[in-house]
């Protein structure tokens, strides 16, 4: 993996994207080969950030190179291994199976991308919901996604290019 000046480059220390370093949070397990789901790791590779998703009552920013969906109230990610929609989003107000609500009080997912690591054609159990999201505070650890403060992300998302790509390593 040669990155590029407009990919967004994660290691364990820290982001760089379009000349800028940032800092990030990473999964509670670090970056390694995803082992499986609810593992903590944030996993090594080369990703595209596929489409965002954002609460269009809290937030608004240009992303002209990524497709851009406003979150609705019911708007779930499916976590279960045992659930045909593992790892894709779903919309319900009652769904059986374990799943992560994308609309949430805190601001965590504001804005979100979606990154392509086990999706759209989901292995079971391979690990779900690897986005590029807010963080809780700075550098605290997610369940295997990476986090920005909501400032460098919207700018991450807006200065976003067609050949960018996510590279972790």
């Amino acid at each position: 993996m040669n990155p590029k000046f407009q990919d967004l480059v994660v290691t364990h220390w820290g982001a760089r994207f379009m000349g800028y370093t940032l800092p990030v949070a990473i999964g509670r397990s670090g970056i390694a080969e995803k082992v499986g789901e609810g593992d903590g790791i944030t996993p090594i590779g080369k990703f595209s950030i596929k489409d965002i998703g954002f609460r269009n009552d809290r937030i608004f920013f240009n992303s002209p190179n990524i497709e851009k969906k406003h979150i609705r109230i019911n708007d779930l990610w499916s976590d279960d291994p045992k659930d045909s929609n593992y790892n894709h989003m779903v919309n319900s107000n009652n769904y059986f199976f374990s799943h992560e609500k994308l609309r949430r009080s805190d601001g965590l997912y504001n804005a979100y991308g979606v990154l392509d690591y086990n999706w759209p054609n989901a292995e079971v159990g391979k690990g779900s919901a690897i986005f590029i999201h807010a963080w809780r505070r700075p550098r605290y650890p997610t369940e295997g996604c990476i986090a920005f403060d909501i400032n460098d992300l919207i700018w991450i998302f807006s200065n976003w290019k067609m050949n960018s790509c996510v590279i972790i390593k």
